[in-house]
């Protein structure tokens, strides 16, 4: 059974996220709220998704952004039985480069 991440904290914390204006400000919030190593952990499983969505190998992807193959499975797992978040931020990212 998973945890109930709807809490008001959370939102809260969402409300925060979607308050920033560009880059620099998103920056400016993660430094203060993540270690540098959380951070690099959640853009690494960002890069990980994103490479198994263009049909790259667990070796390709080991190699290159260092991540575990227990990563890239966890990553993969969300992928195939998850909210589609991850997909719905790479349609939106893809439209904003059209």
């Amino acid at each position: 059974m998973s945890k109930n991440i709807r809490t008001e904290a959370v939102n809260r914390l969402f409300d925060g996220i979607l308050s920033l204006k560009d880059r620099e400000e998103c920056y400016t919030f993660f430094e203060d709220i993540c270690t540098v190593n959380e951070l690099l952990s959640l853009s690494q499983r960002m890069e990980v998704a994103y490479m198994l969505r263009t049909q790259k190998t667990y070796l390709e992807i080991a190699e290159k952004t260092g991540a575990s193959t227990a990563t890239i499975s966890r990553v993969n797992r969300s992928l195939n039985y998850g909210k589609d978040g991850y997909d719905m931020v790479f349609e939106r990212l893809k439209e904003k480069e059209e």
